[in-house]
């Protein structure tokens, strides 16, 4: 490593007393500088690894990482580019601690210096299992790891999905103890289970035998298991990826996890239906075994004839029991027979006698009884006698009818106008032909009809209101000593 040998020089300035000495030093540019300090960082820390806490993360549009790793002390800018991000072993969060392996350089469009990123690793285990913690719980608030999300496995599923490794030792244990137990038709996806794209590649397994389509080509799973092997907590990060928790929690096939042995706890565990604490555990929990669920059937069909036979056997000595409580059929037969030949002898002797009762009180009914033609005759003679009463009376009512018609009608034409107008009175009409009946009705010229005895005369009115006062009637002349009971007709 090389050095300018001016970097670094104590300056000297005018109070030093050797201002002449200052003009010796060669001038040099902003830029000249930043790559000299540029050369001497790079030079001197090319390969570090560095221990902190991130804070501040972002991914920009590029891909490129930024974040500053910070301890109690100090703050370290760091950048990972693209190339580099796709690489790493961990998603990069706020607050995981973690140590970055890279080199230091400097930005000179800032006048600051920062860390090259090349890989990340979690910071001891202490710090992956707090931070396992924290994503727990986190993932358990929004409800993924519910035990009303869980779906019971099926019985006997016709197709398994098998998510792991294709070369490992897992697919061949589930195969070997499928085979045991029951055979059945086993898809496998194949993905990695550990390193760089894992968690992603589980993820879309997961989805991917979850879309498929139920009558497809490819047959839809009844069952999925994601299994793999043993490991240490890091080999086994994939599956506590939250792409994966998010993934197993939606699937809408029943789920079985078979991750690391039986102490092994992964956050898939939770989200799905079923942990099997090995993946030999996981075969034995998706299928039964054949052989007892055929030695099952032989059974239960054992016990059910057994069931049948001792069933038949009670209802049988049942039978036998209530027929010993019946009667003699014959001897029940003889006595009905007997009862209906008696009853038919009553019922001959019976009807006998009803008939000869009933024919002795019709004779005595139509003795009593009058003769048609005579009670004929008698309602004529009776008809008859009352015709001729009603004739009479009838002709009596018309005769008063026509006496009381006869004294009304004389009694009508005495009020009759026409008697008053022989009488030397005249009815005067107006030219409507309406009686007028006072003076006050007649105006000067209206036109007028007298009525007399003998006829009509047409008149006009020369004057018209009240009439004059009339002159007293002269009292007529009694006779002394005569009657005066007989009244005036006018």
């Amino acid at each position: 490593m090389t050095q300018d040998p001016n970097i670094g020089a104590p300056a000297t300035g005018p109070s030093s007393g050797n201002s002449g000495a200052d003009h010796n030093l060669p001038v040099r540019t902003v830029g000249e500088i930043s790559q000299a300090v540029k050369l001497t960082v790079e030079g001197a820390f090319a390969r570090v690894r560095v221990r902190g806490e991130i804070s501040g993360f972002k991914r920009a549009a590029s891909g490129h990482l930024y974040f500053t790793l910070k301890d109690a002390e100090a703050n370290l800018d760091g950048v990972c580019w693209r190339t580099s991000a796709g690489r790493l072993g961990i998603a990069p969060e706020d607050g995981m601690e973690v140590v970055a392996t890279g080199r230091l350089t400097t930005y000179a469009g800032r006048s600051k210096y920062q860390m090259v990123v090349e890989s990340l690793e979690l910071a001891g285990e202490g710090a992956l299992l707090r931070l396992l913690e924290d994503r727990r719980r986190a993932l358990a608030a929004e409800g993924l790891f519910d035990a009303e999300r869980k779906r019971p496995l099926p019985f006997l599923p016709e197709v398994i999905g098998v998510v792991t490794s294709p070369t490992g030792a897992v697919i061949r244990d589930i195969l070997h103890r499928l085979g045991d137990r029951f055979p059945r038709r086993v898809l496998l996806w194949p993905v990695l289970v550990q390193g760089e794209g894992a968690a992603q590649q589980v993820a879309a397994a997961i989805r991917g035998f979850d879309a498929l389509p139920p009558d497809g080509a490819i047959p839809r799973p009844d069952l999925v298991i994601v299994a793999r092997g043993g490991g240490s907590l890091e080999d086994l990060w994939a599956f506590n990826e939250e792409v994966v928790v998010r993934a197993a929690a939606a699937c809408t096939i029943p789920l079985i996890s078979a991750v690391g042995h039986e102490t092994d706890t992964t956050l898939i565990d939770f989200a799905a239906d079923r942990r099997a604490p090995t993946p030999t555990a996981a075969a034995e929990m998706a299928v039964p075994v054949r052989a007892e669920l055929m030695a099952q059937v032989l059974d239960d069909g054992a016990r059910m004839a057994a069931a049948l036979n001792r069933a038949l056997q009670e209802r049988r000595l049942r039978l036998e029991g209530l027929a010993r409580g019946l009667p003699n059929l014959g001897r029940l037969t003889g006595e009905a027979a007997q009862r209906l030949d008696d009853w038919s002898e009553r019922l001959d002797n019976g009807l006998a006698v009803g008939l000869a009762a009933r024919r002795a009180r019709l004779d005595r009914l139509a003795a009593g009884l009058t003769h048609p033609g005579r009670r004929i005759d008698q309602g004529r003679d009776r008809l008859a006698a009352t015709a001729r009463a009603l004739d009479v009376a009838v002709r009596n009512l018309l005769r008063h009818r026509r006496t009381e018609a006869t004294q009304l009608g004389a009694l009508l034409e005495s009020y009759s106008h026409r008697r008053v107008l022989e009488r030397g009175f005249a009815l005067v009409r107006d030219g409507a032909g309406e009686p007028v009946l006072a003076a006050a009705g007649v105006a000067p010229g209206m036109a007028l009809s007298i009525q007399f005895r003998d006829g009509a005369v047409d008149a006009v009115a020369r004057g018209g209101g009240a009439p004059p006062p009339a002159k007293p009637k002269p009292q007529p002349r009694r006779p002394k000593g005569g009657d005066d009971r007989q009244g005036e007709l006018l």
